[in-house]
């Protein structure tokens, strides 16, 4: 065995979309190669993708708006699927959700592949449809996504406010998976980012092993409900 923790690099271009099981001991970076990325996200345990990422439970059990180092990603089932253990752009989105088609139309024009090719227009709900189709899963097994590297602010009216230069190049977030989670990602623009312009950025993604969380792990201590979610998830592996 290699003694190094790497175990690959892939960079996913704007607009495309990737899959991976990523195995409990194992970690996934996401860099912002430009600055301005956005990665929606969607995570499922792999053995059972019944059980996947609930939003609502991620977000009232740690009471939080926004992802960050600390935090975690909760399934339906109360267990842990991943841990936010760094991050450098210090603002991941849970709200937002993704684009669709005609969202991309209306802002963007239309852009055909006959066209333009690999330059056509992408939108999140379709790359993730075509993404998990891969895998057995189809449009019933849709939840709410995270959009790694984007702010959305909620104001006390509730209207939600992009929030621009979130992601300055290089911002790097980190993900321990705590199970071994199926991970479904796109680089389309967020649905809300009021830019112009289709153009979509590339991330890089990085897969290593990492150790197992001890007791005084930062995220299994930051919210007392995630030591709960953590000795859940170890017994689901006993």
């Amino acid at each position: 065995m290699s003694d190094t923790p790497i175990l690959w690099e892939e960079t996913v271009q704007g607009g495309a979309s990737w899959s991976h099981v990523l195995k409990r001991g194992t970690a996934l970076g996401i860099t912002d190669v430009e600055g301005g990325a956005n990665v929606g996200a969607m995570f499922y345990n792999f053995e059972c993708p019944v059980e996947r990422y609930n939003m609502a439970d991620t977000l009232k059990a740690q009471h939080i708006a926004r992802l960050t180092e600390g935090f975690v990603l909760y399934s339906d089932m109360g267990r842990v699927l991943c841990s936010v253990t760094r991050d450098t752009a210090g603002w991941h989105d849970p709200l937002g959700g993704c684009s669709n088609a005609a969202i991309v139309e209306a802002k963007y024009g239309v852009g055909r592949y006959q066209e333009c090719r690999n330059d056509s227009h992408k939108n999140g709900l379709d790359s993730f449809l075509v993404e998990i189709g891969k895998w057995g899963l189809g449009p019933r097994d849709l939840m709410p996504n995270v959009n790694f590297f984007s702010k959305v602010v909620v104001g006390d009216d509730g209207g939600m406010r992009f929030a621009a230069g979130n992601s300055a190049p290089g911002a790097t977030v980190e993900l321990r998976a705590e199970m071994n989670v199926l991970v479904v990602l796109n680089t389309c623009q967020h649905p809300l980012d009021p830019a112009p312009k289709y153009a979509p950025k590339p991330v890089l993604l990085t897969v290593k092993r990492v150790e197992a969380p001890g007791p005084q792990d930062s995220c299994r201590v930051s919210r007392a409900e995630n030591g709960r979610g953590f000795t859940l998830t170890e017994r689901y592996f006993l």
